[in-house]
């Protein structure tokens, strides 16, 4: 990450864009789900954009780093399975849920790339 800002990076804007996205599509859950799958996957979508923080914080500790860009692909992949549930309870239709894994895969790909550009992996 040789950006000054951790927000100009392509990463942290689609993962941000996610995150937002899934707010919006979420505000129709049920309100049974309340407390469950909504706030599950409002709160892990955001953790990647959070824990994006922490690791360009601590980037001169590759170590750390990639600890920390492993913890975003952790909750990337969680919430690709609150992404799985909302279409499977008939949530989010099939064009909805094709387009958020999609974009959840990328930044899932995304992470992949940086941890192992990483001099810790070098």
């Amino acid at each position: 990450m040789s950006v000054r800002n951790f927000k100009e990076t392509a990463i942290y804007k689609k993962a941000f864009v996610l995150a937002m996205e899934i707010f919006a599509v979420s505000k129709s859950f049920p309100k049974e789900e309340r407390y469950s799958l909504t706030d599950q996957i409002r709160r892990s979508s955001r953790s990647v954009c959070a824990n994006l923080s922490e690791a360009y914080r601590k980037r001169q500790y590759p170590a750390h780093f990639v600890s920390k860009i492993s913890d975003c692909d952790a909750e990337n992949s969680e919430t690709g399975v609150w992404l799985d549930f909302s279409f499977n309870c008939d949530y989010i239709n099939e064009n909805t849920y094709k387009d958020l894994i999609a974009k959840n895969e990328e930044v899932g790909k995304l992470l992949t790339q940086l941890a192992v550009s990483s001099p810790r992996n070098r």
